[in-house]
């Protein structure tokens, strides 16, 4: 998945409900680590050198010291100098792997008595007081990974957080699940280090649009050992699995089916014995399917989070699949689930339900009724902390116009008790950002928002330089209606803006619909309405506009400048995409489709269909920025830019970091240094 580091000033938050001082503030929010009970809020204070915690009666506001209840330890398992060792409640290490080969992964079995991991791409467990190893495969080799994903399930299925691990224990502790990928006929990529007298080459098995995928398997093993039970699935076929769930007593297995073409999803229940697979769910839209990030379980059935009604809304099934309830209506987009309360039969979930640029906090029972916002005023609202008994929340809440304050919330009567506020009267004007909201209605009708800063002391008559930042990814909207104080980091001489399109979220499944077999197309149609509206402004300079991003925000950044080179003339691309074509096969084709079974489009979103526009209207620039070990999106996406603008004789710069991969953060300080040295050398005016 393209994703991008946005480094921004924002609200510290670290394990508690709302902590810190943000930049430029002199005053700062009270920090709320958790709940006491269902009266007594915990409060952290600093007293000297010491950090002391309070018990706060949610009515009366009277504190008294608390110490925390002594929690039972619990037992860890971690890789130490390659070898699986185990921690007990005591803390006493317990190394139970010695072997030359490393071990990878290891997960501690819900009942604390196995070990599970993988070494050279098979799966292993080992039981902790014995020390017996069990081998459940034997297959495992360069090519052939058992609870060890292929690089497209790791990047693009199971996430980054999974750190390649394919495996799952039953709720039971009784059975372990794994995905068998074979890469055979996987291309290889060679990723090369230029450290050291000879380099390192590294080799990748990626799967661009329309290549060959790995073949999958689903596998579930006794814990005991014993042969592998295959789901009912054939491995030929071209197809995905995403994260399967184990059902709470570990009786089924329930497995998320794709077809290659992402726009038909199934979910199957596998009994763990036979393999044999029912299906309980299924769910087709006309462009793409996502995956299910979640199953939340209740005691008749679970509940889920789908889009196919053009928003996501939360669905009650039985436990057979079967639907029982659709639980939420409205706008609603970003949700997600915060409590069940089976006892009285509701749901607590946070979405954007009012307004796309900020969150808010709801209730809705069981049965589809009494959907009731709990939240309230005109704020974004984050970091919700319920009480244990639902009759209390903590929020810290603002927008653009109002430093944050943290609230106490009675949820029956709404009652806002604040707690803490930012807003300081004595603050210095200067050091507050001019920050504004503003919304673009497309021709198609669809509400678009974007926020500008204003450079504080603007002079009326000056005309100002632009420098927009854009991800544009889709669903991955980067507006949202939110309060922050200046930072020496910003720059006074520019007018920045952050701006979304169609397909970043705001108007829901069917605005990110436009962008089926289309990429491209529709952002830009939406970026270029924006600096069309953004050049009537009077302190606008149209002629000195810049873009920047990473990742898809680098191919934007691009296309920008060679499609819409009537409109931008100067970008600074990090780590971008310059052809679908170079860019894997599960993320491109989930919006694209195969490359022959859409040509067109694929041209059409290609940067080098439009590289003759580039310079063309002037004076222009393109900083192409790249880490040279970068597995996500390959290098070859900037060299192939750099060597087509050599043929064609125009100018670009080029920024290469060695060893890096898609980004970095071990050279940040450097690489934003480098993009200041950028605004200075083409935004900034001799006589300025």
């Amino acid at each position: 998945m393209l994703k991008s580091l946005l480094i921004a000033g924002a609200l510290v938050v670290l394990g508690s409900v709302c902590c810190g001082q943000q930049v430029g503030m002199k005053k700062s929010l009270p920090t709320i680590t958790g709940w006491k009970d269902a009266g007594h809020y915990i409060e952290q204070v600093r007293e000297g050198k010491k950090s002391v915690l309070y018990a706060v009666d949610v009515v009366t506001g009277k504190r008294t010291p608390y110490t925390p209840i002594a929690r039972k330890a619990a037992a860890m398992v971690k890789v130490s100098d390659g070898e699986v060792v185990y921690i007990a409640p005591d803390g006493s290490p317990k190394q139970l792997t010695r072997t030359m080969a490393e071990e990878k992964n290891p997960v501690l079995s819900p009942d604390g008595k196995w070990v599970a991991f993988t070494r050279n791409n098979d799966l292993y467990a080992i039981e902790v007081a014995s020390g017996r190893e069990i081998r459940y495969t034997t297959d495992g080799s360069d090519v052939i990974k058992n609870g060890y994903a292929s690089w497209v399930y790791y990047e693009e299925i199971l996430g980054r957080g999974s750190n390649y691990r394919s495996f799952w224990w039953s709720p039971d502790s009784r059975n372990l699940a794994f995905l068998r990928c074979d890469d055979s006929r996987v291309p290889v990529y060679p990723l090369y280090n230029v450290k050291g007298q000879h380099g390192q080459l590294e080799v990748n098995r990626y799967p661009r649009a329309g290549d060959p995928n790995p073949e999958v398997s689903v596998g579930i093993v006794p814990v005991e050992g014993g042969s592998v039970v295959w789901a009912a699935f054939d491995p030929k076929n071209d197809q995905y699995f995403g994260t399967p769930f184990w059902r709470p007593d570990g009786s089924g297995l329930l497995v998320q089916w794709m077809p290659r073409e992402q726009n038909n999803l199934k979910l199957y229940d596998i009994d763990p014995a036979t393999g044999s697979k029912t299906e309980i769910y299924n769910e087709e839209q006309s462009t793409w399917v996502e995956w299910i990030e979640g199953l939340h379980w209740v005691k008749d059935g679970f509940m889920m989070i789908r889009d196919f009604d053009g928003w996501e809304q939360i669905y009650l099934h039985h436990s057979d699949g079967s639907l029982k309830q659709k639980l939420t209506s409205g706008r609603m987009w970003g949700t997600k689930i915060t409590r069940i309360d089976e006892k009285n039969r509701q749901v607590y979930f946070t979405s954007k339900g009012e307004i796309s640029t900020r969150n808010d906090f709801y209730c809705v029972g069981f049965n589809g009724k009494n959907q009731r916002r709990l939240t309230f005023g005109e704020y974004n609202h984050k970091n919700i902390m319920l009480s244990p008994d639902n009759r209390y929340f903590m929020t810290c809440y603002d927008n653009s116009s109002t430093p944050t304050r943290l609230g106490l919330v009675n949820v029956k009567s709404g009652k806002v008790n604040v707690l803490g506020d930012l807003n300081d009267p004595g603050i210095d004007p200067k050091t507050v950002e001019r920050k504004e909201m503003l919304w673009l209605t497309t021709e198609d009708g669809f509400k678009i928002p974007a926020i500008i800063y204003w450079p504080s002391g603007m002079k009326e008559g000056k005309r100002y330089p632009l420098d927009i930042h854009v991800y544009g990814g889709p669903n991955h909207g980067s507006v949202s209606d939110y309060w922050s104080s200046s930072s020496s980091t910003r720059d006074a001489d520019c007018i920045r803006v952050v701006m979304d399109h169609r397909g970043s979220g705001h108007c829901g499944k069917a605005g990110m619909n436009y962008m089926h077999r289309n990429l491209g197309k529709w952002e830009m149609t939406d970026y270029i309405a924006w600096v069309k509206l953004l050049r009537t402004y009077p302190n606008v300079d149209s002629t000195r506009v810049m873009i920047s991003g990473g990742s898809y925000g680098g191919y934007m950044t691009t296309l920008a400048l060679t499609y819409g080179a009537e409109y931008f003339q100067y970008g600074y691309a990090k780590f971008g995409v310059m052809d679908w074509m170079l860019y894997d096969s599960h993320y491109t084709e989930r919006y694209m489709d195969r490359p022959q079974d859409n040509p067109e489009g694929y041209r059409a979103a290609s940067v080098f269909t439009y590289l003759d526009r580039y310079q063309s209207r002037g004076p222009a620039m393109l900083r192409i920025v790249h880490g040279m070990m970068d597995d996500n999106v390959h290098m070859q996406n900037s060299m192939q830019l750099v060597d087509t603008l050599q043929q064609m004789n125009k100018e670009f710069e080029l920024m290469l970091f060695p060893g890096e991969r898609h980004g970095w953060m071990r050279k940040m300080k450097f690489t934003l240094k480098d993009l200041r040295d950028f605004k200075e050398r083409y935004l900034k005016r001799e006589d300025e």
